[in-house]
């Protein structure tokens, strides 16, 4: 019987085919998450952690998958999210039926221990539908093995991990390719399958019923109501996708996953399941202009407890738990197409100044809601002082390139400094704004052109779309002639068709050397609704909305050209810019805190 997997994987067993990015739904529960194709194949799961090995990882050419489909292959897929949550609903249309197929991570979760929830339902006519169980932990170099069956509960082990599996225990076991069994449901009928992986001891009992319960009531906890902005349904879903992503311990990674391309076979594959900094700043001041909701907490607390790890050191990325990245290295997979199999992330060794700026940023936006936390107080003034020692320093900036003194990284630092300091005693308060007058200086004498607009860099007169950053976050402020010189020059030179590139690469024209840069449109509308123009604005975000999947997920580059999403998804810092856009757009007067 045709099953519509490919005949081999690395590693051994069957691989299911690869879709295009944007066809891929998202399950997260914070500490890890799961790529989900349209015709109910769970083919990217880490476990159990963000960073750990995948236990499924048919999404990058291995093995190990979980899937449930119609046994009908004459059918069409298609779903949505819950509202507000990443609950997903697969739906397919057979030539009989209409099946649902409800899942999600369970939630609240722990680091050590993830509940994976598919509930089928037959909506219309009798389904049949096929179960294929194959858990591949360490990016398929373990099998589980000691499999059992005792009542309605399969039981195994493997590379540390424990599986526990309710609801299929007509299934049956195949040491090649793990468990496979069929669900026949009549029209109004629904079945359960719950799967645990966990380390270690044993587990409380796995209740379907109440576990959904808990789920349901977390996200309607979790996620504010966002029915007063425009684009409310997008606004809840892209906060949904940024509370799927930070975890307990309060990080937030970049992205789900690992490799994708951001453009076919060029190398330009990285690793994204780590924390950036950065990322989680732009995720807080997102937050920050909504209201004083828990992602803005979390983001003050992993980010002060990092500054005050390692200080003047601190790195641009961490794992969630606070550790360094990890070298990069590559399996013996054969990467999504056009794409790689590397895991690690070398840019956690750079030093990037901007990083100090965006946690002056964050913290000044926590202050101005009275949640800035006394270990946070003295993290700001620990990154005053880093900054006070590094400003000058060449740097690898927002794009992680070769270190060089980037006009952005600079004015970052400058707005920054000068939010902060009016939450700060009198006397820290001069020496921030001291501090803030030197490094503007400097930055104007050497990345200020004669005709009134920012240089990329000291010695790089192009145009940047990093650029557009400070405009957003008040400096230089609006009135200062370079803000809006330096917005139209960006626009006259890297915009095309109402998306944006981050700068010119010599000889490749724009749309050729990669994607468009979502994080930049939202910035781009954002920056034109602070210079005054709200009918400009909202073109620009209305056209930067458009460009996800049918899931609503955002990569980090749209391939214009194509149609297609580029790069791991969903993106983090994608999501926060669209809300902060949907925050900032529904109030013509509204401007940073």
């Amino acid at each position: 019987m045709d099953t519509g997997e490919m005949p081999a994987a690395a590693g051994g067993g069957t691989c299911p085919p690869p879709w295009a990015l944007r066809d891929y739904a998202f399950l997260a529960d914070g500490e890890r998450g799961a790529l989900v194709d349209p015709d109910g194949r769970i083919v990217w799961l880490c476990a159990p952690r963000w960073h750990s090995d995948a236990v499924f990882s048919a999404l990058i050419g291995g093995p190990g998958h979980f899937t449930v489909e119609p046994v009908d292959r004459w059918h069409v897929g298609g779903g949505y999210y819950e509202d507000g949550t990443l609950i997903r609903v697969n739906r397919w249309v057979t030539r009989d039926a209409l099946i649902e197929c409800r899942e999600a991570l369970a939630v609240p979760s722990s680091p050590d221990r993830l509940v994976l929830l598919r509930r089928m339902r037959a909506e219309r006519g009798e389904a049949v539908l096929r179960l294929v169980l194959d858990p591949r932990p360490g990016f398929g170099a373990h099998r589980m093995g000691s499999p059992r069956v005792e009542g309605d509960m399969w039981t195994a082990n493997a590379g540390g991990l424990r599986m526990r599996l309710l609801g299929a225990h007509r299934a049956s076991w195949d040491p090649g390719s793990g468990l496979r069994g069929e669900f026949r449901l009549r029209e109004g009928e629904e079945h359960d399958i719950v799967l645990e992986l966990a380390e270690g001891p044993d587990r409380p009992r796995l209740d379907a019923g109440e576990l959904w319960d808990a789920t349901e009531r977390e996200w309607r906890r979790a996620v504010p109501d966002c029915s007063a902005l425009v684009a409310p349904r997008d606004a809840r879903h892209a906060y949904a996708v940024l509370r799927g992503l930070t975890s307990g311990g309060g990080g937030m990674v970049a992205a789900a996953t690992t490799s994708l391309p951001e453009q076919a076979n060029t190398d330009r594959n990285y690793d994204y399941r780590f924390a950036w900094l950065r990322d989680q700043c732009y995720a807080g001041l997102a937050v920050a202009a909504h209201g004083p909701h828990e992602l803005l907490d979390s983001a003050v607390r992993f980010i002060s407890e990092r500054v005050l790890a390692d200080g003047d050191a601190v790195r641009p990325a961490y794992t969630v738990s606070g550790d360094p990245t990890p070298d990069e290295r590559a399996l013996s997979l054969p990467g999504y197409p056009g794409g790689s199999d590397r895991i690690g992330n070398a840019a956690g060794r750079q030093f990037q100044l901007d990083t100090f700026g965006e946690a002056l940023q964050l913290f000044a936006a926590a202050a101005h809601h009275d949640r800035l936390t006394k270990e946070a107080e003295r993290a700001a003034a620990t990154v005053v002082n880093a900054v006070e020692r590094n400003w000058s320093r060449p740097d690898a900036g927002l794009w992680e390139l070769e270190e060089r003194w980037w006009t952005h990284s600079r004015l970052s630092v400058i707005c920054g400094l000068r939010r902060i300091a009016r939450f700060l005693p009198r006397e820290d308060r001069r020496r921030c704004a001291e501090l803030a007058d030197a490094v503007w200086a400097e930055t104007r004498r050497r990345c200020l052109r004669s005709d009134g607009r920012w240089r990329r860099a000291a010695d790089d007169d192009g145009p940047d779309a990093a650029l557009l950053m400070p405009v957003i976050r008040g400096w230089p402020p609006a009135d200062h002639p370079s803000s809006a010189l330096t917005r139209a020059h960006i626009e006259d030179e890297l915009a095309e068709d109402g998306y944006l590139y981050r700068f010119h690469r010599p000889g490749v024209p724009l749309g050729e050397a990669e994607g468009a840069f979502l994080l930049c449109g939202f910035t781009m509308a954002l920056a034109t609704h602070h210079l005054g123009d709200r009918v400009g604005a909202f073109r620009w975000f209305e056209r930067n909305r458009a460009a996800c999947g049918p899931s609503g997920l955002f990569a980090e580059e749209y391939d214009v050209r194509q149609r297609q999403l580029r790069g791991n998804v969903p993106q983090a810092f994608v999501h926060a810019l669209l809300l902060e856009c949907a925050v900032r757009l529904s109030n013509a007067s509204a401007l940073p805190p």
